[in-house]
């Protein structure tokens, strides 16, 4: 889900982007091209489906607006037209409150809050890569979900504009998201999803019980 593209040494932009196969989704981060296919799992999409229908439902009425993937976020580094923009992303979840910066495309800018639903596959573009870009672009805060540890990691942008100490917890209780005002996200639903899934994994691969004589 996350192979770089087969052109590791060339430089992509959003223009190229554009230019590839709509049955196909990639995401670039400084011009690397990361292969998002094939699709998530279903666990990655109830996880998901579950986080976003809280925060729609939450979000109701207040300015900012929540997106789940497939939705590009452009990221430019400067003025550049969007054509040159070297970083465009599809997080799980988007939320925005800077209406300016939604488009028929997406978002250009940085969203203020961002949750990624990691898996094996994308643990280290999801824990190193996105952290570092997503600080670069003053995403105000950003979540990554582990569904099988059952675990949330935490990071808000601090006023020198980096990440402060990760915090790490448990997937239960209701967390506050601190760049949006007022919106919490009720982790005991998320978690009892992934508990569920957890056990039905440790149940297949048990060995069959042995009829007793």
């Amino acid at each position: 889900m996350a192979n770089t593209a087969f052109h590791q040494n060339q430089h992509f932009t959003y223009g190229d982007y554009l230019k590839w196969p709509e049955d196909e989704r990639w995401e670039l981060i400084d011009g690397v091209a990361y292969n998002m296919t094939p699709a998530p799992s279903r666990l990655h999409q109830e996880v998901s489906g579950e986080i976003f229908a809280q925060l729609h439902s939450r979000l109701k009425g207040k300015p900012c607006s929540v997106y789940a993937a497939p939705f590009d976020v452009r990221l430019p580094d400067g003025d550049e037209s969007d054509s040159q923009i070297s970083s465009i992303v599809q997080p799980d979840i988007s939320v925005v409150c800077n209406q300016e910066r939604l488009d028929k495309s997406g978002c250009r800018g940085a969203p203020d809050f961002i949750l990624e639903i990691i898996s094996p596959s994308t643990a280290l573009k999801d824990q190193v890569t996105k952290t570092e870009l997503y600080e670069r672009h003053k995403v105000r805060e950003y979540w990554i979900v582990h569904p099988f540890d059952q675990l949330l990691m935490i990071r808000v942008l601090g006023d020198n504009g980096r990440y402060a100490t990760l915090k790490v917890t448990k997937l239960e209780g209701s967390v506050q998201v601190t760049a949006v005002a007022g919106l919490e996200i009720d982790l005991d639903l998320v978690g009892e999803l992934c508990a569920a899934e957890a056990a039905k994994d440790q149940e297949q691969e048990s060995p069959a019980n042995e009829r007793r004589i």
